[in-house]
């Protein structure tokens, strides 16, 4: 069983274009918030996984035999910042969330290879 739980080294707020396509995927994330992960330091983890390149490098160690699994996506507020229209930024948001939706799919199968796709 995964139970998964979600922080950051830094918060930011909630983002409403991640929260427009969360909803569009079925997902309401509009009662979450941006957690640090320090938030989580009495939660004993098996894995950590980090999701983006600034995550992994500055990823703070946790106590125990943690395993740390690194899949760098892309930033969509980086790249929605160059977007032409909202509907251009939208599509960074909805990528990403495809592609990590596709990646939390296979993890079951990632974890128990302990190898990364």
């Amino acid at each position: 069983m995964i139970e998964p739980y979600s922080a950051g080294i830094e918060t930011h707020g909630l983002n409403p274009r991640a929260v427009k396509v969360m909803a569009e995927a079925g997902i309401d994330i509009s009662g979450h918030r941006s957690k640090h992960v320090d938030e989580l330091c009495g939660v004993p983890f098996d894995y950590v996984v980090t999701v983006c390149d600034h995550a992994n490098e500055s990823c703070p160690l946790f106590p125990g035999k943690v395993k740390r699994i690194h899949v760098g996506f892309d930033d969509p507020p980086r790249l929605a910042a160059n977007a032409r229209t909202e509907e251009e930024a939208l599509e960074h948001y909805r990528r990403v969330r495809d592609e990590i939706r596709a990646f939390v799919e296979k993890l079951p199968d990632v974890l128990k290879q302990e190898t990364l796709p």
